[in-house]
């Protein structure tokens, strides 16, 4: 028998046989199984079968391989414990100093279209994990190997004369499986609790909720969007919630310079999102950058389904433009004039390429980033000029968010953790409750303003044409306060606009703000007690009003 062991069984054979012959000329044995046996032997690498060296065949389906007093005694024997030692002589247990696994693809697989719940259960990995568990608990001894991106420095390590791993080494190495193997069994556990999910009812649209006082109604459609159910479908939630993510960068600081803060990101994030997000120019992002694209990526992914250019101006958090256009350009038109004060300083999201000319115009402003699928060799030309502009490159033809994507906020002492906001535009329950009804114009126009809404901070109102934005209101302690915000930003431009708010009138003085400014619709969840009073309101001053049914509260 080889007078040190290691121990290798790994589905994904990337840099395998490198590190394993790595490990051959430092004078390891080689115990392996099954598939990583045959690579292994195939390419000239001694191994020895652990079967032989167990002396118990694989057996169950290849269930049962490595589950053997012999491997994990020798994985968990205490070197320097004169008992252990004894243990493992009387039984010719032998050390194994290095094991190299990494695991089952249950992720993968799982999210392979067609798969069988059968075929998911035997892509959990028993012996795996079990081993990379009892290495890293004894990681003093034995060195647990979980990722291929570190067979370099771990074989530089294990072979250079009188290194060896340090206590470091081992401590960093230990900590990587069990962040790997808490994510596996988060997945697994995520899985099973859906497979558990009672049937879903029937989904039904939302009722548009009316007070009993108001008039007959009729339905409006507008769009092609479709309304998915609420939270009344029956849903499998965790009892213990578990969350892994890798470091990515540390940055500056946080939110403000005494804030230490660094950046983690999904192992699996989307090629959609900011966390997958390409570089090209300028500083660091700060955390602030950070909150502020990921939020104005959010807002225009919002816009996908209508198939037009689309820019999106935001400023802490908030929009303080949407534009819509045939062209990038005519879309940052109507994004920039929407709000041209509070763009100062702000994040800019395109999904067309940027080129030159709108290049120029934005390189002509203070802004801090600046987000499309492309730059062209003309715009990167004209930014280079403002190299402190931090340029991202984001692809916008994936899907940003998972079905089982949520949204979490640490609160003291816990976490809040709630489903995407997914509702879009437009759904067949959607009211009008006024004898006036919206034109084709309008109708197009409160669309357009509902989907904005719900990415403004409540209390939100919001002014808009069905091209794009025209003021904004957000964040106030009451509603019509946010009214008047919105409605001093658009100006002249209030009269031709239509009025989105994220939740309900608890009473008339919002219609009659909007009345007193020319505004002849709005939509609004509708819900209120005070219902008939904004529906009367609206009909002394002929505006036409629709009840969506649904809120878009953002706290």
């Amino acid at each position: 028998m080889a007078k040190k062991w290691a121990l290798v069984s790994v589905f994904d054979k990337t840099g395998v046989l490198e590190f394993c012959q790595a490990l051959t000329a430092a004078g390891y044995g080689i115990l392996s199984t099954g598939g990583t046996a045959r690579h292994l032997t195939e390419n000239g690498v001694a191994v020895t079968p652990v079967e032989d060296y167990t002396g118990f065949p694989e057996m169950l389906d290849g269930r049962v391989k490595t589950l053997h007093p012999k491997i994990h005694g020798g994985l968990l024997g205490i070197r320097d414990n004169a008992e252990h030692r004894k243990s493992m002589q009387a039984h010719n247990i032998d050390e194994i100093d290095v094991v190299v696994v990494n695991l089952y693809p249950f992720e993968q697989t799982v999210a392979r279209e067609g798969v069988t719940f059968e075929e998911a259960v035997e892509m959990i990995d028993i012996g795996g994990p079990s081993m990379l568990r009892a290495a890293a608990k004894n990681h003093r001894f034995c060195a647990p190997v979980v990722d291929p991106a570190d067979y370099t420095w771990v074989s530089a390590a294990l072979t250079e004369r009188g290194r060896g791993l340090t206590d470091v080494d081992r401590r960093k190495l230990a900590a990587k499986v069990f962040s790997v193997t808490s994510r596996y069994d988060a997945l697994i556990t995520d899985y099973l609790a859906k497979q558990a999910e009672p049937e879903a009812p029937a989904s039904s649209a939302a009722v548009a909720a009316t007070s009993g006082t108001t008039p007959a109604s009729s339905s409006i459609a507008v769009g092609t969007a479709t309304l998915t159910t609420a939270a009344s479908a029956a849903e499998a939630w965790p009892e213990v919630y578990q969350l892994s993510f890798v470091h990515k960068q540390a940055l500056r600081y946080g939110e403000n310079p005494h804030q230490a803060a660094h950046f983690y990101a999904d192992p699996d994030a989307s090629p959609a999102s900011i966390a997958r997000a390409a570089q090209l120019q300028g500083k660091e992002l700060s955390f602030n950058n950070i909150q502020d694209a990921d939020a104005a990526l959010n807002m225009l992914r919002a816009f996908d389904d209508l198939n037009q250019a689309t820019v999106v101006a935001v400023k802490h958090m908030n929009p303080c433009g949407i534009g819509l256009g045939v062209t990038i350009d005519e879309a940052f038109d109507r994004a920039y004039e929407s709000d041209p004060v509070s763009i100062f300083g702000g994040i800019i999201a395109c999904n067309r390429a940027v080129d030159g000319q709108l290049a120029e115009r934005l390189a002509g402003m203070f802004l801090e980033v600046v987000i499309a699928p492309g730059f062209t060799s003309e715009a990167r030309e004209q930014f280079s000029r403002k190299k402190n502009v931090r340029l991202l490159t984001v692809d916008v033809t994936e899907p940003q968010w998972r079905e089982s994507d949520q949204v979490m906020r640490r609160v003291s002492g816990g976490l809040l953790v709630q489903n995407v906001d997914r509702q879009l535009a437009v759904t067949e329950s959607w009211q009008v409750v006024t004898k006036r009804q919206p034109t084709d114009s309008e109708q197009r126009a409160l669309a357009f303003a509902w989907r904005t809404v719900k990415f403004v901070k409540s209390n939100a109102i919001v002014l808009a044409t069905e091209f794009g934005t025209t003021g904004i209101g957000a964040g106030q302690m009451n509603r019509v306060g946010s009214a008047h915000i919105a409605i001093e930003q658009a100006g002249a431009r209030a009269a031709a606009s239509v009025l989105a708010s994220d939740a309900f009138f608890p009473m008339r003085d919002t219609v009659d703000t909007a009345a007193a400014a020319g505004l002849k619709a709005i939509i609004q969840p509708g819900g209120s007690i005070k219902d008939a009073d904004s529906i009367a309101a609206a009909d002394e001053h002929g505006i036409a009003m629709v009840f969506t049914g649904e809120r878009h509260f953002l706290h």
